[in-house]
C-alpha cells in the first residue's frame, strides 16, 4: 500500500481523530448473504485497499460472502480455482490481525497478494511490478543510545547498519518442530518456491499498461523482476536518503506496509504466501511530487494483470497439500 493513492478519508474517520469533532456513525451494513461451504479449500487473494484489487474482483465470479470483524470474504472462482478474496487493510498490524482472522476461518491453500508499493532499486520504475523472493520486517527496529563514539545499540540480532539511531532487528517467530513457546529472530520471510517459479515462467508473456486515462504515459516500458527481496514496515516513505539507505543496506526492489506482514503469519500457520506488487512510486526518489496520485491506479492494475496470468498458469490443485487438518 501506497498512502497518497488511497481513497479520501471520510468525515467519520477523520472526526474520530479530533477532540471536539463530532462523530458521524454510518448506516448499517445490509446483511451478507451465507457464505459457501467453510470446507472448499480456497486460495487467498488479497489486497491493502479497494483499489488495488478492483480488476481482481472484476474477474472473479463471486458466489457467496461472509463478514469477519468488519471485513467482508468474497468467496467465488477466478481463473478455474476456488478463491476467496479480501481486504487486509492499511499497514502491518492490520494485515496481520486479518489473515489470521482468515486462516482461522477458512481452510486456505495459499495466500497471494496484489497491490501497489514504493520503489527503492534505481534500476526499477513506476509501474514495474516486482515479486520478490523473499520479505523482510525492515522497520522493527533498536533505537540506539548515543555515545561519545556514535550510536550503541543494546542488541543486535542482525547483520544490518542503522539509519542513525534506528538499527534493524529480527522478528521473533515460532520454531516448527520444536517444544512450544520455543522463539528465534528472522529477518527475511521466503515465498513459496512453487509459486515463485510459476511467476518467472508467466513474467515474459504479460502486457503491462504503460499509459493512464487521459493520456499521461510513462518514460519507460514496465517490465516484470521476479526475485530479489522486498521489505515492509509500519510507516509510508517518501523521503529519497531513506530510500538510498534501505537500498544499500537490504537491496530491496520494493518497501510496501503489509507484505512482510502476511509472510510471516502465513509461515507460522504453514501457509504458501508470494505477493505481486507494483511500483506506484520511487518512495521519495521524485523531486517535483510523489508520482503514486498520477500512476497508482495503473500500478495497481499492472499487479493484478500479473496475477492474472499467474492464476493461468497456476495448476489446478498446486497447493492442496498445504491445508492445515
Amino acid at each position: 500500500m501506497r498512502f497518497p493513492f488511497r481513497a479520501v478519508l471520510t468525515s467519520a474517520l477523520v472526526c474520530g481523530t479530533l477532540s471536539g469533532c463530532a462523530r458521524t456513525v454510518p448506516a448499517p451494513a445490509t446483511p451478507p448473504s451465507a457464505a459457501p461451504a467453510s470446507t472448499v479449500p480456497r486460495i487467498a487473494i488479497m489486497s491493502a485497499f479497494d483499489a488495488e484489487w478492483r480488476a481482481l474482483q472484476a474477474a472473479t465470479e463471486i458466489t457467496g460472502k461472509q463478514v469477519v470483524n468488519n471485513r467482508t470474504l468474497y468467496f467465488g472462482r477466478l481463473r478455474g480455482h476456488d478463491v476467496v478474496l479480501l481486504l487486509s487493510g492499511f499497514s502491518m498490524v492490520n494485515a496481520a490481525m486479518t489473515t489470521q482472522a482468515l486462516l482461522d476461518r477458512v481452510p486456505v491453500q495459499a495466500i497471494v497478494f496484489s497491490g501497489i508499493a514504493g520503489g527503492v532499486n534505481p534500476g526499477l520504475n513506476v509501474g514495474d511490478v516486482t515479486v520478490p523472493a523473499q520479505w523482510g520486517n525492515y522497520q522493527e527496529q533498536v533505537f540506539a543510545r548515543e555515545t561519545p563514539q556514535g550510536f550503541a545499540p543494546a542488541r543486535k540480532t542482525t547483520e544490518f547498519g542503522g539509519y542513525g539511531m534506528m538499527f534493524p532487528q529480527g522478528t521473533s517467530v515460532t520454531v516448527h518442530g520444536a517444544p512450544a513457546d520455543s522463539l528465534v529472530r528472522q529477518f527475511w520471510f521466503p515465498v513459496d518456491s512453487m509459486a515463485l517459479a510459476v511467476a518467472r515462467r508467466v513474467s515474459s508473456s504479460v502486457t503491462l499498461k504503460g499509459c493512464v486515462t487521459g493520456g499521461r504515459c510513462l518514460a519507460h516500458t514496465p517490465k516484470i523482476v521476479v526475485g530479489g527481496n522486498g521489505v515492509s514496515g509500519p510507516t509510508f516513505v517518501d523521503n529519497a536518503a531513506y530510500r538510498e539507505w534501505v537500498w544499500a543496506t537490504f537491496r530491496a526492489d520494493a518497501l510496501d506496509m503489509e507484505s512482510s506482514a502476511v509472510a510471516l503469519v502465513a509461515q507460522e500457520n504453514r501457509v504458501p504466501f508470494i505477493a505481486f506488487r507494483s511500483l506506484s512510486d520511487l518512495a521519495g526518489g521524485n523531486a517535483e511530487d510523489n508520482e503514486a496520485r498520477v500512476f497508482g491506479r495503473l500500478a495497481a492494475e499492472n499487479s493484478a494483470a500479473v496475477v492474472l496470468s499467474f492464476l493461468d498458469a497456476l495448476p489446478r490443485g498446486a497447493f492442496q497439500r498445504a491445508v492445515k487438518p
